[in-house]
């Protein structure tokens, strides 16, 4: 019997492409994260091995790799109070000779956010107007952000992880520029592993691309990514919550089907309501062939937004 929580009914099918309504209810905005629940983080904390903690992260820096391609902001971080200008312009109000004993500092950051390790919403892309659940932009979307599908409803996404390192299933540091990760591969990957897929994985896809990071153009440029066939065999078959990327898009890149902008995104958002985790840096849990763990992910509860900085660790878990 299918499971209708993998494959939910739809609102809209054109084109073959399909938007769902949820299996959660009218109400729901977070998709397949409803997978969490007190029992399911109870249960993977009740287990964790405290021996290492693996940081997924990237470090946030003036010129890093980030989305460029449709003309959004780089990463910037500038000062807006030092110690010698709070004395010379007192912007605190409270006086230069305060300030020579007060030495005073704070900055402010501006970037797009999709930038470094993040996590997608499923307002991020749909099909024909229409996103999960049936929103649209008539009638969800403000002057400023959506009404439906930020990130402040999301949990904290605590959960089963499970890394398919496929660079080293073919024997390489990094996939080729433009490979496409095939259900093959992730099959043969997680019988050479020994590793199971459960439902409500977060399920990590190691490419290799983080060797060329933080190198601009050599970590963006053609990266190697899952193509469609894949991304419907992790959800629909194997149950995955969420996918996670060591790359800037997860997907393969260019895409491999004709005429689409960013398919395998579209699908896992609108048609199966599964997030998205991009620029997940997978190397140390790779080499060390960590390949089950629990998924620590903290995205930030950007009201409205279609994405949002995550930050991320993986901790082995009790045998």
């Amino acid at each position: 019997m299918t499971d209708p929580e993998l494959v939910p009914e739809a609102i809209i099918d054109k084109d073959g492409l399909k938007v769902s309504k949820s299996p959660w209810g009218p109400d729901d905005e977070i998709g397949r994260l409803n997978m969490i629940t007190p029992d399911s983080t109870k249960a993977i904390l009740n287990h964790l091995n405290g021996t290492h903690v693996f940081d997924l992260n990237v470090e946030y820096f003036i010129g890093m790799p980030s989305w460029v391609a449709a003309g959004d902001p780089k990463y910037e971080i500038w000062m807006t109070h030092t110690p010698q200008g709070s004395i010379n312009d007192d912007l605190s109000g409270v006086g230069a000779e305060t300030h020579e004993k007060y030495s005073y500092c704070g900055d402010s950051i501006h970037m797009y956010t999709h930038c470094g390790t993040h996590i997608d919403t499923l307002n991020h892309l749909g099909h024909h107007g229409t996103f999960w659940n049936g929103w649209t932009p008539d009638k969800d979307l403000g002057s400023r952000i959506w009404t439906k599908g930020g990130l402040e409803n999301y949990p904290p996404v605590i959960a089963r992880g499970a890394l398919l390192d496929i660079a080293g299933l073919h024997g390489v540091e990094m996939l080729p520029d433009g490979y496409e990760v095939t259900v093959d591969d992730l099959k043969k990957a997680m019988s050479e592993q020994g590793t199971q897929l459960e439902k409500g994985d977060v399920v990590c896809i190691n490419t290799g691309r983080m060797g060329r990071w933080p190198d601009f153009d050599g970590y963006l440029l053609n990266p190697p990514g899952i193509g469609l066939p894949a991304a419907k065999y992790l959800c629909e078959e194997a149950g995955a919550m969420c996918i996670a990327g060591d790359t800037i898009g997860l997907e393969v890149m260019p895409f491999k089907v004709e005429n689409s902008f960013l398919p395998v995104h579209a699908y896992m958002f609108a048609t199966a309501g599964a997030q998205i985790m991009e620029i997940v840096n997978m190397q140390e849990i790779a080499a060390e062939k960590q390949y089950e763990f629990a998924f620590l992910g903290f995205p930030l509860k950007l009201r409205g937004a279609t994405g949002a900085p995550m930050p991320a660790y993986a901790v082995p878990l009790e045998k």
